[in-house]
């Protein structure tokens, strides 16, 4: 898995630090989705848990080629680094008119790493309307812990995300977003498959940090997102701050003082 890549910058490491997920629109090409299509409607073998990515989908395979596109690779590297665990994966298919809205969720309830993630992949090989439904997740919940279904009474939050997107569109996603599966109201069967990715080396710096240093990475980090509480939602950038410096190794970096102001612990005495 270490031919062509793209990795991402720091700009572009920022915003889903911030956020929470990252969208490739159209980076799959039209004759490998309708490959896809097919694909998917036949099933994809299931590989046990914690398969090296190198070992888990055959050369020359669909998955293998999809993930070997340089776009989706360099995503991959640059959030989990090389050769991750195929933890599982997931062909998710909606009937025509069938289905309920899934519940607003986040996965793996025990996973609770401030430091480390997973990374989940979503492929839609197909153009999704918002009539078909897609996935709605929330921008920038991914660090607030909640055990899993504990956001499943809420059916609208300002500033959520419902995925409407062109074919071949991948989405990788940090495994404690807030997401669900909306209904599908049109005519059409809708496919998504999904991977998730563990990280088996240390996730710092494993991007293009060139720009690391570019005042847009600052102006990412300290987005607000129109469901943030006025007060509670200041712990998003407070808990960004404290990844962005595990992913950097700058234990210097802060917004606006946040962290350093509640993390003085002077050691010198007075005179």
């Amino acid at each position: 898995m270490e031919n062509s890549q793209e990795l991402l910058n720091s700009v572009r490491m920022a915003r889903f630090v911030a956020r929470g997920s990252l969208r490739l629109d159209a980076v799959v090409p039209a004759e490998m989705n309708a490959e896809g299509l097919a694909v998917l409607a036949a099933g994809v073998p299931p590989v046990p848990y914690g398969t090296p990515l190198s070992e888990a989908y055959a050369k020359g395979s669909f998955v293998r080629r999809l993930l070997e596109l340089p776009q989706v690779a360099g995503a991959l590297r640059s959030l989990v680094g090389p050769e991750p665990w195929v933890d599982h994966h997931f062909v998710h298919i909606r009937e025509p008119h069938g289905g309920d809205a899934q519940g607003l969720h986040g996965d793996a309830i025990i996973d609770v790493r401030p430091d480390a993630f997973d990374v989940q992949l979503m492929y839609y090989p197909q153009a999704v309307t918002l009539e078909m439904g897609g996935t709605l997740s929330v921008p920038g919940s991914h660090l607030r812990r909640i055990n899993e279904s504990d956001t499943g009474r809420y059916q609208n939050l300002r500033g959520q995300d419902r995925l409407v997107c062109p074919a071949g569109t991948v989405v990788l996603l940090h495994h404690g977003i807030w997401h669900g599966g909306r209904r599908n109201d049109s005519d059409v069967r809708r496919y998504m498959f999904k991977i998730r990715f563990n990280p088996r080396v240390r996730q710092r710096r494993l991007w293009d940090t060139s720009d690391l240093h570019d005042p847009r990475v600052t102006a990412e980090l300290d987005v607000m997102f129109p469901w943030y509480e006025g007060a509670t939602g200041r712990l998003e950038r407070y808990n960004r701050i404290l990844l962005w410096r595990e992913l950097t190794g700058d234990e210097a970096f802060d917004l606006d003082h946040w962290v350093t102001r509640v993390s003085n612990r002077p050691k010198e005495t007075a005179e």
